[in-house]
């Protein structure tokens, strides 16, 4: 499943450059998920950096794109293929 950021987020700018899919970016007020790029740290870490980081603790699962974490290596694969043919 990805990860979304919810309205309690501050802006605090310290997940963004934890993300190592490059899926966190700034919305039109908040920093928002890509939910097509976000594996939840799978391939990288065992835990979800973003979340690790996040002072306020407004990043919970995203409900409306549910994902097994055979979803999310592969994703995660697709994703290093993506990097390699740049």
């Amino acid at each position: 499943m990805a990860l979304r950021i919810t309205d309690d987020c501050i802006n605090c700018d310290v997940c963004e450059p934890e993300c190592p899919n490059s899926a966190i970016s700034m919305g039109p007020e908040i920093y928002v998920i890509d939910w097509h790029r976000c594996t939840e740290c799978v391939g990288h870490f065992e835990q979800p950096q973003c979340r690790e980081v996040c002072p306020v603790d407004c990043i919970p699962l995203d409900e409306a794109h549910v994902e097994s974490r055979e979803d999310l290596q592969a994703k995660y694969g697709a994703l290093v293929r993506e990097k390699d043919a740049a």
